[in-house]
């Protein structure tokens, strides 16, 4: 049984459950703090503990989370300064009981089978398999799904893999083992501070591919939600942020050869064009258009001639005639939940340059854990002799 204050609900589960500590990081979250809570306590998996890190919040975030937890045992409230997500987040890690740590994001939703999903891939697994992610859709303000996530999915050893194609996508959709997060420092709070968080949760993940074996729940059990006052919504410095993880990853395993280096810089290269391009920001986008140019020459000559036909269209009246047309994807939209859309990567649908990419990358990932193996051999053999 969970400890609770008395006069609480009290919820049981089975023993033989590892615990799961939910961790969100809560700031102004009120618009959606409740949806959020109420799909991480509506869990198929009730070995849970929920702890909400009201981050400085100035408006009823932490009302909210308090009239909630009076209804539910489970949930727990803890309130600090104002310090950005990353250090809200090890807040809740350090404060957390649980085997397994759970991130939510105060505006994101879960589908009830999520935690379930993710300890039964990962509970039977050595310790070398860290952590796993599972796939989401991007909702919007009132919870329909807008439009599917990436459909990417690699297992195991995926450091290189994941500097290019970046798998998990969001900070809700990681289930990891406690001591691993503890292990690695938790999250990095130096990006908030130097002004150019958002992609805190890519540092994270990456310090544990470098190191360890990730699993995968190869469905989309995760709303992410895409809002203008989301974090993500800063699309400039969502771009700075991405440029920043990613070479500081490189600069911490100078092992990774040229190859998945290039790959890694230039698909981050093209990720921060598009938010830069997305924020207005002409200097910043040209910058990154130099440095993809000078990896990917192809990209860019498409992305000219995509541009240009384009405006063709518009001269022509073509897009006065398709504005005219309601977007059947707008008629069709389902409130995210209502049903589990499985999206496994289609190799066949991969192209040929894509999956040569996948090969190579997959090559370099097997070659690093043999030289990751070797290394840990030694450090277990000098525990046992000390």
């Amino acid at each position: 049984m969970l400890p609770c204050a008395e006069g609480d609900r009290r919820y049981t589960f089975d023993s033989d459950q590892p615990l799961v500590s939910v961790v969100i990081p809560a700031f102004n979250a009120s618009t959606y703090i409740e949806r959020t809570l109420r799909s991480a306590l509506r869990q198929t998996y009730t070995g849970l503990e929920i702890i909400v890190v009201n981050d400085g919040s100035t408006d009823h975030t932490a009302k909210l989370v308090e009239q909630m937890a009076m209804l539910d045992s489970r949930i727990r409230l803890l309130s600090t300064s104002n310090r950005g997500v990353a250090a809200a987040r090890n807040t809740g890690i350090e404060e957390s009981s649980g085997q397994f740590v759970a991130f939510l994001d105060a505006d994101d939703l879960w589908h009830r089978t999520k935690i379930e999903k993710q300890v039964n891939a990962l509970n039977p697994l050595s310790s070398r398999w860290a952590a796993v992610y599972a796939l989401h859709h991007i909702i919007n303000e009132d919870d329909e799904i807008v439009l599917p996530g990436s459909s990417d999915v690699a297992r195991g050893y995926i450091y290189a893999r994941h500097l290019t194609f970046k798998y998990v996508g969001n900070g809700s959709g990681l289930l990891v083992r406690r001591n691993v997060a503890l292990e690695i420092g938790g999250f990095d709070s130096s990006y908030a501070a130097a002004g150019i968080g958002g992609c805190e949760d890519l540092d994270f993940e990456l310090k544990i591919a470098a190191r360890y074996f990730i699993e995968v729940v190869p469905e989309a059990l995760v709303g992410y939600r895409k809002h203008p006052g989301s974090m993500s919504s800063n699309h400039l410095q969502m771009g700075k942020s991405a440029l920043e993880v990613v070479r500081r990853s490189l600069a911490a395993n100078p092992q990774l050869p040229q190859y998945a280096v290039r790959s890694a810089m230039d698909a981050t290269h093209k990720y921060a064009f598009w938010e830069f391009r997305q924020s207005q920001r002409t200097y910043f986008s040209l910058v990154a258009m130099q440095s993809i140019f000078r990896t990917d020459p192809i990209f860019m000559v498409l992305l000219v001639l995509q541009k240009g036909l384009r405006r063709l269209r518009h001269c022509l009246g073509c897009g006065m005639t398709a504005a005219k047309v309601e977007d059947p994807r707008r008629m069709n939209r389902s409130k995210f939940g209502d049903q589990i859309a499985a999206s496994v990567l289609d190799q066949s649908k991969a192209t040929p340059r894509l999956r040569r990419r996948l090969t190579r990358l997959a090559e370099v990932d097997a070659s690093l854990n043999q030289q990751l193996v070797p290394s840990e051999r030694n450090l277990t053999r000098r525990r046992v002799e000390r």
